[in-house]
């Protein structure tokens, strides 16, 4: 097993993060887990990191915080706080974020809290959030087994028994056991870039799409969209890998051109509440009736934090025959279940779908959403079809019962 833990670590720090000599690596990880936030570290060090820098965080206090803290808290962010990421993304720093949240963590507090919490931490850490979002610098984001995690995943398992069957699920979904998944990534990258180049090449204006579970809805892409992949170039130069695992392709929509009914096929993790059997409704391009049957209140309270919440930011393609999917797990941990599944995200859009040159303002203008949130949600199932329409009316089946046409 310890081998498997380093093939993660340096796969990590080498191919999702690829920290080079010199740089600055700020790792944000819980004290639960603290043993691989100092395994990261050490593998951060072996590639020539100049400094580690490490940002505890605990579920713990932090759902003591939500519970029992003065209400004023969560209307501001400390000063330290916006000055440390504000500081790291200027310098550059890489940012690998390792996640191992309880999925029912603020389970029964307060939606009001979060809610404020939520658009006082959007406000304050705006400029941070897009210079990521714009891959001022390189991250990527992971996770490995919390005790609370892997008995919701696996609630028929003693602790330790469900403990090892979700880091066993997590290394086939990296690709890790057998010592040559740096080598497996750097394949994948590639053929997925091609992929997406495919998607861009068609230019299409809108796509449809529609399933048995209710999903009937029509898409607008802005014109100059970019479909991405897995594999992202920052601005220092460098390749990296945001997210681990990964099968999506990914672009925007077009704000105001999304119209339809949409429906959820997974349960959403939201800051620690389950959101289940989510169905939205959308009238050019705005959430205009959301229904859920269970956690309806915390989903409202998201997409009521700023203008851009109730617009969506987001599309991307994962066929049902993914290796995540494959392995039939409800992982309750959004990292993972967006790539089982085709899914959007309501809130900010991405500026790397669309020409880097352009300006903020002309984004906008073509049809990129802002917002403080960024929050995925899964969609796909085994009869989605997705059509492509290009301007000149021609349309290109995209998926067929579930998979990629091409």
């Amino acid at each position: 097993m310890q081998e498997k833990f380093k093939e993660y670590a340096s796969l990590i720090v080498r191919v999702g993060a690829n920290v080079q000599k010199g740089q600055t690596v700020v790792v944000s990880g819980s004290v639960d887990n603290a043993w691989f936030v100092r395994l990261l570290a050490e593998e951060c060090y072996e590639a020539g990191a100049r400094e580690v820098v490490v940002r505890w965080k605990d579920d713990e206090t932090a759902r003591m915080k939500y519970l029992r803290a003065d209400p004023a808290v969560f209307d501001h962010i400390p000063k330290w706080l916006v000055e440390f990421y504000n500081g790291y993304a200027e310098e550059k720093a890489t940012l690998i974020g390792v996640m191992d949240d309880d999925p029912e963590l603020l389970k029964g507090v307060d939606p009001d809290r979060i809610q404020r919490w939520g658009r006082a931490s959007g406000a304050a850490l705006k400029e941070y959030v897009g210079k990521q979002m714009q891959n001022e610098f390189a991250w990527c984001g992971v996770s490995i087994p919390s005790p609370a995690w892997a008995k919701k995943v696996f609630p028929d398992a003693g602790e330790e028994e469900a403990v090892e069957k979700l880091w066993d699920a997590i290394f086939k979904a990296v690709h890790v056991g057998n010592g040559d998944a740096v080598d497996l990534w750097l394949k994948k990258v590639e053929t997925m870039a091609r992929r997406a180049q495919t998607l861009t090449d068609y230019a299409f204006a809108s796509l449809r799409y529609k399933n048995a579970l209710g999903t009937d809805l029509t898409v607008g892409l802005p014109d100059g969209h970019k479909w991405v992949s897995c594999g992202e170039k920052a601005k220092t130069g460098f390749h990296f890998v945001a997210n681990m695992p990964t099968e999506e392709i990914f672009t925007l929509p077009k704000k105001d051109a999304v119209n339809g009914v949409l429906r959820a096929s997974m349960p959403l993790s939201l800051k620690g509440n389950l959101i289940e059997d989510i169905v939205f409704t959308l009238k050019d391009g705005k959430i205009i009736d959301a229904k859920a049957s269970k956690g309806l209140d915390i989903l409202e309270k998201e997409l009521d934090l700023d203008e851009g919440a109730r617009y969506l930011g987001e599309a991307a393609l994962v066929p049902h025959d993914s290796p995540i999917n494959q392995m039939n797990i409800l992982f309750y941990n959004t990292l993972f279940d967006e790539n089982a599944s085709c899914h959007f995200a309501f809130g900010k859009a991405y500026p790397a779908f669309l020409d880097g040159t352009l300006t903020e303002e002309r984004k906008k203008e073509l049809g990129a959403n802002d917002s403080f949130t960024h929050i995925d949600f899964m969609v796909g199932t085994e009869d989605l079809s997705i059509t492509g329409v290009t301007k000149d009316g021609r349309e290109i089946p995209v998926f067929v019962n579930g998979n990629f046409a091409f």
